[in-house]
């Protein structure tokens, strides 16, 4: 197994590799990043948990040393885009992490909270920019986001860029790039969809892909509990009870959902938060620190809020209700078992949630074990549409009028003005 020491990156880099502790890349930073210093445009596919982040930071920061020009007031060189604010503060840390030891300046942007501190920080000169399209788009339009000068282009998460409507987003900021760019594009999954998009920003792109596409990895160890609606959120805290489950992260569908689950978890003296895209930047990032640092026991998320979140040491995911977009199950679960660590992915199912199941079993390739519980389930019929209550249907309706449009996703972001482990 090649070591960081055997790759051609400079001093600098390693010094904060080894103050960060990291000694042995993963494969999917092994072959990226000798093909980045290369000036090749990569193609890339790696399961969540992999190290995508470090596969294009590293060696974008090492180009833009060897770039740098000897003076003048610093400008764009390289653009992150990404979907989620969780996302790109991380991507921002782990730039400023490995590019501790160079005078390289980086700045995020997202929306969601005020821009004047961005502003400032756009003013006063960066070389990498991490963004969210929405924001991005902003900023341009008002005249605080020039990228004449750029080198480095890099779309992460693109498949959940799709996803979430961010697909006019970015061809509007592709438009306006520089045609002479490197550029690097990273997916979990690699859909046809992605695959078209990938082919009007690449170059002859390198291929990197580490896993086969749309799979989970062998280290997070899947069971499924039939169970019916109403007994969720008692099947819920007898597992995290009976269970002995320290911390876990519980997926849920919508985000009154995420709301209600957390609320629950609370009456039964199971500390817990809620983290979707309604709560406001401080809320998510209050959310998200309380768990990281043990003092909630339990992180209810949407797929969008929960897309680039990276947590040490998570043993547990609970899908409280399985995703219609069966691409999502992998996501989910791959906050689990990362960095080769062993991970436990907990799947609930209704009885109106089984096409989600039949397409998630055939995407993954296997039917996940299912597990006897003392909440089995006894609804055996989907209820009839006309049943459901006006607050339910609006909540999950679209989802369970067509169970099989896989990319209509109830919890779907609209563009907003506003991993590495």
């Amino acid at each position: 197994m090649i070591s960081f020491d055997k790759l051609p990156l400079i001093a600098p880099i390693k010094k904060a590799l080894q103050t960060q502790g990291y000694t042995t890349p993963t494969p999917i930073q092994a072959q990226a990043i000798p093909l980045i210093l290369e000036r090749n445009d990569i193609l890339g596919c790696a399961q969540t948990g992999t190290g995508k982040t470090a596969a294009f930071a590293i060696p974008i920061i090492q180009l833009l040393v060897q770039d740098s020009p000897a003076h003048g007031i610093k400008r764009i060189r390289a653009l992150v885009l990404t979907p989620t604010r969780e996302l790109a503060i991380q991507i921002a840390e782990s730039f400023s992490n490995y590019g501790a030891n160079t005078s390289l300046k980086c700045c995020v942007i997202f929306g969601g909270v005020n821009q004047y501190s961005q502003v400032e920080a756009l003013r006063h000169g960066v070389d990498v920019l991490i963004a969210t399209p929405g924001r991005l788009l902003d900023l341009m339009q008002q005249k605080f986001v020039h990228l004449q000068h750029l080198q480095f282009f890099v779309l992460d998460e693109a498949d959940r860029m799709l996803d979430m409507g961010f697909v006019n987003d970015v061809k509007k900021v592709i438009a306006v790039l520089p045609k002479k760019r490197q550029s690097l594009f990273f997916s979990a999954t690699m859909p046809q969809a992605i695959l078209k998009l990938a082919d009007t920003i690449l170059q002859n792109p390198a291929k990197v892909a580490v896993t086969p596409e749309n799979t989970t990895a062998e280290t997070v160890s899947q069971t499924l509990y039939y169970v019916d609606k109403e007994n969720k959120k008692n099947l819920l805290q007898y597992i995290i009870k009976n269970k002995n489950i320290e911390r876990t992260l519980v997926f849920t569908r919508t985000k009154h959902g995420a709301d209600r689950v957390a609320k629950d978890l609370s009456k039964s003296n199971i500390a817990a938060q809620a983290i979707h895209g309604n709560k406001s930047q401080n809320a998510r990032q209050h959310a998200l620190q309380n768990f990281k640092n043990h003092l909630t026991r339990v992180l209810v998320a949407t797929d969008i809020a929960a897309r680039g979140i990276d947590i040490d040491d998570l043993t547990h995911v609970i899908n409280y209700d399985l995703p219609n977009i069966p691409e999502s199950y992998v996501h989910r679960i791959g906050r689990t078992g990362r960095a080769g660590a062993d991970g436990i992915a907990i799947s609930f199912c209704d009885v109106d949630e089984r096409p989600f199941l039949d397409d998630i079993n055939k995407l993954i390739g296997f039917k996940i074990p299912v597990v006897e519980h003392p909440y089995p389930m006894q609804k055996l019929v989907p209820e009839k549409k006309s049943q459901s209550n006006p607050t339910h249907k609006k909540s999950v309706g679209s989802a369970q009028r067509n169970p099989h449009k896989r990319h209509q996703n109830t919890n779907k972001a609209k563009p907003q003005n506003n991993r590495i482990y």
